[in-house]
């Protein structure tokens, strides 16, 4: 109804025009004619006059364009008009009237000219014709403005009724998501408008966040299956001191080994707490610019030893040896960098190959981390930055599952992406920059 409002409102002064324009133009069409026969009776004399309007009543029996020639004092002396109006507005000028002359009885636009001797010629046009005319003009637009209405209205019902329908398909798809059903989408449609758009992106978010729901699910169901057996570990070796405990040291024992156990649980909700604070970008306000070479190599010099204990070929490669600048969390970084040098380490055999690298390959940044160990099946490459996701080859070595996962989250918020490089023997794992977050 609005937009009907708004359409009528626009369709009323624009017929208006139509309306003055065109009986405008036909009045002004008479008015010419008139403006001519003037010049005419004002070139004439008198005894001219009246003999052509005698003419022109004989010759006009219908009387569509009437005639008079007056005296002083308005006495008639030729034409098919025999009284002279009362009234006459203007002289020289047209003007409608209305005639009641005898049988003439009608309205017309009329001109009227004073000639020498006080006589008055009067020339007129009967105007049956033109507001006949104008009649029929008004019902043709009030029938156009009707029907344009009648198809407004019936487009305006229809397209509403038709969103009125998705509104109600999408009303009922929100009331089951509400209702616990996070697997349902909006329906969508063919149509690419307002509403399409507005749908997708909710089924967008509605996509994000059913992931992060499993997520949050599978970390739950992870923290307590990894969390069952250190905590029945330490309840039963408490309740074995309990029965069983005669000395101080027994005491003792008992509480180093609990001591180790919560230490484990607490390195691990440090870890996860660490890892939804890099995801939520809190730490993207404190980033400054950082030397990523300069942190390569820090993380280097830090797991130097470990690398001499196991006896690993462990090399560090940056080329150019120049500087590798961008915006970060200094800490952050060494701390991703840490976990995959860690865990390169720890899976390389004893006298194996551990080497670190960045490199710039086709304009963009490639921080690598290679080792000769059993490898990440390809199946698992998504899997292994899960949370709490342990492979076989490491269900048996020490680990909570979050190092991979921290990396990740730490490359996202850096503008990197996290990929495993697809090798014959052993693992890759590259940290490779979005282009313009490295200079």
């Amino acid at each position: 109804m609005l937009f009907l409002g708004i359409f009528g409102g626009i369709s009323v002064p624009l017929f208006a025009y139509l309306y003055f324009s065109i009986s405008g133009f036909e009045t002004q069409r008479v008015d010419d004619w008139l403006g001519r026969e003037y010049v005419a009776m004002q070139r004439s004399s008198p005894q001219r006059l009246s003999a052509l309007f005698d003419v022109l009543r004989q010759s006009d029996p219908d009387q569509q364009r009437p005639n008079g020639l007056f005296g002083n004092g308005g006495h008639y002396i030729a034409g098919s008009l025999t009284t002279l109006p009362r009234d006459i507005p203007y002289v020289g000028k047209p003007f409608a009237i209305r005639l009641h002359d005898g049988p003439i009885n009608q309205t017309a636009r009329c001109i009227a000219a004073k000639l020498p001797g006080d006589q008055i010629a009067l020339r007129c046009q009967n105007t049956l014709e033109l507001d006949s005319f104008n009649i029929g003009l008004v019902k043709v637009l009030l029938i156009g403005a009707l029907f344009a209405l009648a198809i407004g209205l019936i487009g305006a019902a229809a397209i509403g009724l038709g969103s009125l329908r998705r509104l109600d398909a999408v009303t009922a798809t929100i009331r089951q998501i509400v209702g616990g059903d996070l697997s349902q989408r909006l329906p969508t449609h063919r149509r690419h408008d307002d509403l399409e758009s507005l749908v997708r992106v909710v089924n967008g978010m509605l996509d994000e966040i059913e992931r992060l729901m499993n997520e949050v699910k599978g970390v739950c169901d992870a923290i307590a299956h990894d969390l069952r057996t250190p905590l029945t570990s330490m309840i039963a070796g408490l309740e074995r001191v309990q029965r069983r405990g005669q000395t101080i040291d027994d005491y003792r024992q008992a509480l180093d080994d609990t001591l180790v156990e919560a230490t484990g649980m607490r390195h691990t909700f440090n870890a996860l707490l660490r890892i939804s604070e890099v995801e939520s970008g809190v730490r993207r306000q404190s980033f400054v610019p950082v030397d990523l070479a300069g942190i390569v190599k820090d993380v280097y010099e830090y797991y130097e030893a470990s690398a001499e204990e196991k006896a690993l070929i462990y090399r560090c490669e940056i080329e150019g040896g120049g500087e590798f600048a961008l915006e970060g969390d200094p800490n952050l970084l060494f701390e991703a960098l840490a976990n995959l040098i860690e865990n390169a380490i720890k899976f390389s055999p004893i006298g194996g190959t551990v080497t670190v690298s960045l490199i710039r390959l086709q304009g963009r940044v490639h921080l690598s981390v290679h080792d000769n160990g059993p490898g990440i099946p390809e199946a698992e490459h998504q899997a292994v930055l899960r949370r709490f996701y342990r492979g076989e080859a490491s269900r048996h070595t020490p680990g909570n599952g979050l190092g991979l996962s921290l990396a990740n989250a730490v490359a996202a918020m850096h503008g990197m992406s996290l990929a495993f490089d697809r090798i014959e023997a052993g693992c890759r794992v590259m940290l490779v920059q979005a282009d313009g977050i490295v200079d």
